[in-house]
Protein backbone atom coordinates (compact mmCIF):
# COMPACT_ATOMS: atom_id res chain seq x y z
CA UNK A 1 0.00 0.00 0.00
CA UNK A 2 1.10 3.45 -1.02
CA UNK A 3 2.34 5.97 2.06
CA UNK A 4 0.91 9.32 1.87
CA UNK A 5 2.60 11.38 -1.46
CA UNK A 6 3.55 15.31 0.44
CA UNK A 7 3.85 18.36 -1.90
CA UNK A 8 7.63 19.43 -1.23
CA UNK A 9 7.34 21.96 -3.77
CA UNK A 10 4.11 23.98 -2.43
CA UNK A 11 6.13 24.69 1.07
CA UNK A 12 9.46 26.03 -0.82
CA UNK A 13 6.77 28.32 -2.87
CA UNK A 14 4.07 29.41 -0.43
CA UNK A 15 4.27 30.61 3.51
CA UNK A 16 0.97 28.47 4.44
CA UNK A 17 -1.52 29.94 7.07
CA UNK A 18 -3.62 27.29 7.04
CA UNK A 19 -4.77 23.44 6.56
CA UNK A 20 -7.59 21.77 5.93
CA UNK A 21 -8.69 17.89 5.09
CA UNK A 22 -10.66 17.55 2.06
CA UNK A 23 -12.02 14.27 0.27
CA UNK A 24 -11.86 13.59 -3.08
CA UNK A 25 -14.43 12.29 -5.67
CA UNK A 26 -12.85 10.04 -7.61
CA UNK A 27 -12.99 7.23 -10.45
CA UNK A 28 -11.99 3.61 -8.89
CA UNK A 29 -9.14 3.49 -11.50
CA UNK A 30 -8.10 6.81 -9.79
CA UNK A 31 -7.71 5.18 -6.66
CA UNK A 32 -5.84 2.18 -7.88
CA UNK A 33 -3.17 4.34 -9.34
CA UNK A 34 -3.27 6.25 -6.41
CA UNK A 35 -2.59 3.14 -4.05
CA UNK A 36 0.42 2.60 -6.47
CA UNK A 37 1.76 6.06 -5.59
CA UNK A 38 1.32 7.05 -9.94
CA UNK A 39 0.57 10.94 -8.39
CA UNK A 40 1.95 14.22 -9.22
CA UNK A 41 0.53 17.36 -7.67
CA UNK A 42 4.15 19.69 -7.99
CA UNK A 43 2.28 22.43 -10.33
CA UNK A 44 -1.25 21.54 -8.46
CA UNK A 45 -4.08 24.55 -7.21
CA UNK A 46 -7.27 24.70 -6.20
CA UNK A 47 -10.05 27.36 -7.60
CA UNK A 48 -13.35 27.90 -6.72
CA UNK A 49 -15.94 27.55 -9.76
CA UNK A 50 -19.81 28.30 -8.85
CA UNK A 51 -18.69 27.70 -5.25
CA UNK A 52 -17.83 24.50 -5.19
CA UNK A 53 -13.82 23.98 -4.93
CA UNK A 54 -12.08 21.94 -7.89
CA UNK A 55 -8.21 21.10 -7.62
CA UNK A 56 -6.89 21.35 -10.78
CA UNK A 57 -3.07 20.33 -12.33
CA UNK A 58 -3.31 16.89 -10.53
CA UNK A 59 -1.83 14.17 -12.70
CA UNK A 60 -2.73 10.68 -11.69
CA UNK A 61 -1.49 7.86 -14.19
CA UNK A 62 -3.67 5.59 -16.12
CA UNK A 63 -4.09 2.34 -14.31
CA UNK A 64 -1.88 -0.19 -15.90
CA UNK A 65 -4.64 -2.76 -15.79
CA UNK A 66 -7.49 -0.71 -16.50
CA UNK A 67 -9.95 -1.03 -19.25
CA UNK A 68 -11.94 1.21 -22.29
CA UNK A 69 -13.07 2.81 -19.36
CA UNK A 70 -10.11 3.97 -17.53
CA UNK A 71 -10.19 7.39 -16.10
CA UNK A 72 -8.16 10.27 -17.53
CA UNK A 73 -4.97 11.22 -16.32
CA UNK A 74 -5.06 15.28 -15.84
CA UNK A 75 -8.47 16.86 -15.32
CA UNK A 76 -10.05 18.72 -12.60
CA UNK A 77 -11.49 17.03 -9.50
CA UNK A 78 -13.68 17.98 -6.88
CA UNK A 79 -12.61 18.47 -3.48
CA UNK A 80 -15.54 17.75 -0.57
CA UNK A 81 -15.24 20.19 2.44
CA UNK A 82 -18.15 20.99 4.70
CA UNK A 83 -20.32 24.34 3.28
CA UNK A 84 -18.95 26.60 6.56
CA UNK A 85 -15.25 25.69 5.41
CA UNK A 86 -16.36 26.65 1.74
CA UNK A 87 -17.63 29.49 2.95
CA UNK A 88 -14.27 30.60 4.71
CA UNK A 89 -12.12 29.57 2.12
CA UNK A 90 -13.69 31.01 -0.36
CA UNK A 91 -14.10 34.38 1.31
CA UNK A 92 -9.86 34.42 2.00
CA UNK A 93 -9.93 33.46 -1.45
CA UNK A 94 -11.60 36.77 -2.01
CA UNK A 95 -8.67 38.69 -0.28
CA UNK A 96 -5.07 39.67 -2.76
CA UNK A 97 -2.44 37.13 -2.89
CA UNK A 98 -3.78 33.75 -1.42
CA UNK A 99 -3.75 30.66 -3.04
CA UNK A 100 -5.00 27.10 -2.36
CA UNK A 101 -2.52 24.05 -3.09
CA UNK A 102 -3.03 20.46 -2.29
CA UNK A 103 -0.05 19.44 0.46
CA UNK A 104 -0.45 15.81 0.63
CA UNK A 105 -2.29 12.70 -0.50
CA UNK A 106 -2.98 10.01 1.79
CA UNK A 107 -5.02 7.01 2.52
CA UNK A 108 -7.55 7.23 5.57
CA UNK A 109 -7.78 3.73 7.93
CA UNK A 110 -11.26 3.64 6.33
CA UNK A 111 -9.56 3.72 2.83
CA UNK A 112 -11.06 6.87 2.13
CA UNK A 113 -8.57 9.21 -0.23
CA UNK A 114 -7.69 12.50 1.20
CA UNK A 115 -5.97 15.28 0.09
CA UNK A 116 -4.42 18.40 2.70
CA UNK A 117 -4.95 21.65 1.07
CA UNK A 118 -3.21 24.81 2.23
CA UNK A 119 -4.06 28.29 1.98
CA UNK A 120 -0.77 30.00 1.83
CA UNK A 121 0.78 33.19 -0.08
CA UNK A 122 3.23 33.18 -2.37
CA UNK A 123 6.88 33.74 -1.03
CA UNK A 124 8.92 36.07 -2.55
CA UNK A 125 12.63 35.66 -3.67
CA UNK A 126 14.71 36.79 -0.74
CA UNK A 127 11.96 34.34 1.95
CA UNK A 128 12.77 31.18 -0.94
CA UNK A 129 16.53 32.06 -0.23
CA UNK A 130 16.53 32.17 3.80
CA UNK A 131 14.46 28.35 3.30
CA UNK A 132 17.02 27.53 1.58
CA UNK A 133 20.21 28.93 3.59
CA UNK A 134 17.87 27.21 6.67
CA UNK A 135 17.69 24.08 4.87
CA UNK A 136 21.72 24.13 4.26
CA UNK A 137 22.20 24.83 8.01
CA UNK A 138 20.02 22.10 9.86
CA UNK A 139 21.87 20.17 6.96
CA UNK A 140 25.19 21.40 8.66
CA UNK A 141 24.10 20.67 12.36
CA UNK A 142 22.54 17.28 11.64
CA UNK A 143 26.30 16.14 9.90
CA UNK A 144 28.42 17.63 12.84
CA UNK A 145 26.23 15.77 15.72
CA UNK A 146 26.28 12.43 13.20
CA UNK A 147 30.05 12.49 13.99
Amino acid sequence: MAKEMNNRQAYFNYAIEDKYVAGVALMGTEVKSIREGKVSFNDAFCLFEKHELWMRGVYIAEYKLGTANNHIAVHDRKLLLHKKELKKLEARMKERGYTIVPLKIFFTDDQFVKVEIGLGRGKKVHDKRETLKERDTQKEIKRYLAK
